[in-house]
């Protein structure tokens, strides 16, 4: 009898070879399962790989390392956009690309997954080392249950306490947007938020920190609540803020994507950008320069945050007892358009 399966690491495809008395090439065809291999030829090796105890690289190097080198990403858009969402496509794409640089793939979890079994069973049933979550309701139970599981977790634009995060800088975005439309000349500011996330209460923090530290009263009823990403509450929103006897001069809209419904609200009252109102984003999509006029917004760098996502997951997988579970703060920067007018 050949060598047990306990020194299986030790077999390889030349060992199987010369007991067939065929090539490497073929050994590897006919465990790839190439159609060029005959069928007698393709189950004597599959036979003779069995015996000798033969396991695949990966299956070999997970068994050696304890793990297997899958990674899960849980990622729900409630606008149902998936991955065409630019502003989580490049940053998944990026954290993508980093992840599998380490050697490791990927698997991506969703809504329909959880219907038949929770993103915890999913992530266990799938065997994944670490998951990345991403654009989802941090307050859902199932998500409360993966975030305080045994899993290496790390989660983008939300912070967990004991659990590693990765944000934009929402407060100094905003700060930043704020300061462009004072050195404007603008002083009625009004600003359109998304729903009440850790990542909103940062930008409406950054948007009361910079008004009062520049003297700029803030009227609350400027201050309003739509939903991230979805142009048509936005557009509601705006047509109500127009509604009221003292317009703003400028409005800050919760993303880039919300502009298109502000826009439409501001023609509808027969009013110009920027020559009768101003108007700044947020994230730096490639809409925002597509539309008329372009849009100023502050872009968040998603490449770079979901790189940051990757090799911190990664850490906490392979090096756990020495990673700290930091929040990891990604800085962005102001582009600036034709959609802020200055005041004399």
């Amino acid at each position: 009898m050949p060598q047990g399966k306990e020194r299986a690491s030790l077999v390889s495809m030349k060992d199987i070879a010369r007991r067939c008395g065929v090539s490497v090439a073929t050994v590897s065809k006919a465990l790839n399962d190439q159609p060029d291999i005959g069928k007698e030829t393709r189950e004597k090796i599959h036979k003779v790989a069995a015996e000798m105890g033969y396991v695949t690289n990966s299956a070999a190097r997970a068994l050696k390392a304890n793990r297997t080198f899958n990674v899960g990403i849980l990622f729900v858009d409630e606008q149902n956009s998936g991955l065409a969402h630019e502003y989580f496509s490049s940053m998944l794409e990026s954290l993508k690309v980093e992840v599998e640089s380490r050697g490791y793939d990927v698997t991506f979890i969703n809504r329909n997954v959880g219907q038949s079994r929770s993103y915890l069973q999913h992530c266990q049933y799938r065997g994944v080392d670490g998951v990345v979550i991403a654009c989802v309701d941090f307050s859902d139970p199932q998500v409360l249950e993966l975030v305080n599981s045994n899993l290496p977790v790390v989660t983008i634009d939300h912070v967990f306490n004991n659990r590693m995060s990765v944000v934009s800088d929402n407060v100094q975005g905003m700060e930043a947007l704020v300061r462009f439309a004072y050195i404007n000349g603008h002083r009625k500011l009004a600003y359109i938020h998304g729903e009440r996330t850790a990542v909103t209460e940062n930008r409406l923090t950054g948007f009361y920190r910079a008004c009062e530290a520049l003297g700029i009263r803030i009227d609350d009823t400027l201050v309003r609540g739509s939903r991230y990403h979805d142009a048509e509450t936005c557009e509601k929103v705006t047509r109500e803020l127009l509604s009221g006897p003292d317009l703003p001069t400028c409005i800050f809209f919760p993303d880039d994507y919300s502009y298109v419904g502000g826009l439409n609200a501001i023609r509808e009252k027969g009013l110009r950008i920027p020559q009768d109102i101003s108007v700044m984003g947020y994230d730096g999509v490639q809409l925002a320069d597509i539309l008329s006029p372009r849009l100023t917004t502050y872009c968040q760098d998603t490449r770079a945050m979901g790189k940051a996502a990757a090799r911190g997951l990664v850490d906490l997988i392979e090096r756990p007892r020495t990673t700290l579970t930091d929040r990891i703060v990604v800085p962005g920067h102001i582009r600036i358009r034709d959609s802020v007018a200055k005041l004399k």
